[in-house]
């Protein structure tokens, strides 16, 4: 009988990341791919990014509904027990040898504490990384602790990962997912996306992704405002400027995201959700990547590319030398883009060393899960 492997995703960037372990449990004989979706992917707010994942020829085994329509702290937490109580009957009809999950949401927190409890092994990725502005970084830390295998992205994170009470031979530094997209995932042409998107894109433009900081005192709509405002000192770039997630306080950025766009319709496209094959080509052919988003700072850099990291979102963060970090202040943003947009330091990025790997590390997770064993009961590492 194969083993049947469960992945869960619930978020537009969190699947651009397992897309390609995706493909490999697909086209494998050897296991079953179950795919579990939930979150932002089912909400009509951010896109209804499912119907993405059945075009890209996926079968969506389960979907559960968990968001309100509420970003308040309130409002979360009880979207974490909605999902909670659906992902209890996925598991339940679907019943996999193991569940895959990936870094730090609170939707991945639900189904991983129904997974513990329903003894379903779990698989992590992207554990023992710091973001000290968002209460993402407890959770990481908290399902780490719940699951049984570990893939990380360098080998600090193993270390931490290993400092937590997890035993080293149950931890594999593969390094980051997402980074298999440069050698494995086609890009478009600027033709092309122009076309796709429907805009008029031109070269220069910038990407630019905000979300809330959720846990330290980081405005997000200060923060927001700011950023946009520094944005209007680059007049000869355009912007693709997408919309935050789901977490505290994204709402209310979503507004003045759009009227930002609106009275600039010629330099600027506000998009719900670029998907990962057209946010990789725009990434790839940007003068810049702006924002606090993770992917600035785990897959930008393996493009050459430069980032400038706002805030304290992903405070602790590995970053390689192409990522610029500022405050969330006007002048601040506006030199530090400046800085980015030199001869200079756009040739600094051009041979920068990413420190999140070369980009095979879906093969490698692939392999593991394919020969794990099914045990279930761990002990406490301790360090000696």
């Amino acid at each position: 009988m194969k083993r049947k492997i469960a992945v869960f995703t619930g978020s537009r960037a969190e699947y651009g990341l397992l897309y390609w372990l995706m493909k490999d449990l697909q086209s494998s004989g050897d296991v079953e791919l179950q795919l579990i979706v939930s979150g932002m992917h089912l909400s009509p707010e951010f896109g209804e990014t499912w119907r993405q994942i059945t075009e890209d020829g996926f079968n969506i085994d389960a979907k559960v509904e968990m968001l309100l329509s509420s970003d308040s702290a309130v409002g979360i937490v009880k979207s974490i027990g909605v999902g909670t109580l659906g992902f209890a009957d996925a598991l339940d009809r679907l019943r996999p040898d193991i569940l895959v999950v990936l870094g730090d949401r609170f939707e991945t927190l639900a189904i991983a504490q129904a997974a513990l409890i329903m003894r379903i092994p779990i698989a992590h990725l992207h554990g023992g990384e710091i973001t000290e502005g968002a209460y993402d970084d407890a959770i990481r830390h908290a399902i780490s602790k719940m699951a049984y295998l570990h893939f990380v992205a360098a080998e600090p994170y193993r270390q931490r990962v290993i400092q937590m009470g997890e035993a080293p031979e149950r931890v594999f530094n593969v390094g980051a997912v997402g980074v298999d997209h440069l050698l494995r995932a086609p890009k478009m042409s600027i033709e092309q996306l122009r076309e796709n998107l429907g805009f008029d894109l031109r070269s220069p433009y910038m990407v630019v992704t905000y979300h809330p900081v959720t846990l330290m005192a980081e405005d997000p709509q200060e923060s927001f405002t700011a950023l946009l405002e520094a944005l209007d000192d680059f007049p000869e770039h355009q912007v693709i400027l997408t919309y935050p997630n789901a977490d505290n306080g994204g709402r209310a950025i979503i507004p003045m995201l759009e009227t930002y766009a609106r009275s600039r319709p010629d330099r600027v496209l506000a998009i719900q959700s670029l998907g990962f094959k057209r946010y990789l080509s725009a990434i790839s052919m940007a003068s810049v990547v702006v924002g606090n988003s993770s992917s600035g700072i785990i897959e930008v850099p393996a493009f050459g590319i430069p980032t400038v990291n706002i805030g304290v979102r992903q405070k602790g963060r590995l970053a390689a030398d192409s990522v610029l970090h500022c405050d969330p202040s006007i002048d601040s943003i506006k030199r530090n883009v400046h800085r980015a947009l030199t001869p200079e330091f756009g040739a600094t990025c051009k041979i920068t060393i990413n420190p999140y790997g070369s980009g095979n590390a879906s093969d490698a997770i692939f392999r593991i899960l394919r020969d794990y064993d099914g045990t279930f009961h761990k002990s406490f590492f301790d360090l000696s």
